[in-house]
């Protein structure tokens, strides 16, 4: 099992049927597990210029709400739009307010008019895009002239100790795959975008044991959801095998789960 960029990987991402059910599932876990989630929307916030107050802002992919909150507080004057694929997420969302409006839709196929918003804001959810082209021209169409569109997002490296040990048990794959960094700068820098700024920063974090991590996983929504990926239950022996294997990688603090982070701001030219 090797890590490819997704544009040479038919069928590389799952449905976006698939990712919407399996989120919507997550919905009432997600918040309780969401540490990396909040903790990467906050840093890519504070990527934000200081002075930037938007007039109509979009959480793109808000998931619960949490960041479509943190703009609302943050942007108090502004108008504020949150949007998700997973209908799930939205019911979640939606009582505990935040936006002016909850909106189902698609990032690859924005329900917005043209120049509607003065800031696209998206925390870890274009991963899930399997046109990430049509993301950034979409996000193009739909800001205005010195618009802004902040996303984070994770490239290949994500969870690297979980697929090598289980490329030792099998050669199935188990781990979601995303796209190298080179493609996010490539297709940023053709965009028709100013890339303001665009860095990867590794987050880790640490699980006493394997399956606290799978556990958290599956909580989140996020557990493996790749075309090809084993169908039924996992045998006992693999399991010990995948434990066996993850060990290798133990630290004091516990067994690491690596998250590669791609943090962009891009400015649509005036």
């Amino acid at each position: 099992m090797t890590d490819l960029s997704l544009p040479d990987l038919p069928g590389g991402l799952p449905d976006k049927r698939q990712v919407a059910a399996s989120f919507s599932r997550a919905a009432a876990s997600y918040d309780s597990v969401a540490e990396l989630q909040r903790d990467v929307g906050s840093q890519l916030l504070s990527h934000l210029p200081g002075d930037f107050v938007p007039g109509v802002w979009l959480d793109l992919g808000c998931g619960t709400g949490h960041f479509s909150r943190a703009l609302g507080e943050r942007f108090s004057a502004s108008n504020g739009l949150a949007m998700d694929i997973a209908e799930g997420m939205l019911n979640h969302a939606r009582p505990l307010g935040g936006a002016s409006h909850f909106i189902a839709g698609d990032a690859e196929r924005l329900p917005l008019q043209d120049s509607t918003c003065d800031l696209i804001f998206s925390s870890l959810a274009v991963q899930w895009c399997a046109d990430f082209e049509s993301v950034l021209s979409e996000a193009f169409r739909a800001l205005k002239p010195g618009g802004i569109f902040a996303f984070a997002s994770l490239c290949v490296g994500t969870l690297f100790e979980l697929r090598d040990s289980w490329r030792q048990v099998d050669g199935m794959v188990h781990v979601n795959r995303f796209r190298e960094l080179g493609v996010y700068q490539q297709l940023c820098a053709s965009s028709g975008l100013k890339v303001v700024s665009l860095q990867t920063r590794p987050h880790v974090l640490h699980y006493p044991d394997v399956r606290s991590l799978t556990h958290e996983l599956k909580a989140l929504g996020a557990h493996n959801l790749n075309p090809g990926r084993p169908g039924g239950l996992t045998g006992r022996a693999r399991i010990l095998g995948l434990i066996e294997a993850y060990e290798q990688f133990r630290q004091a603090e516990g067994l690491p789960a690596t998250y590669q982070v791609v943090y962009a701001v891009l400015e649509k030219p005036v």
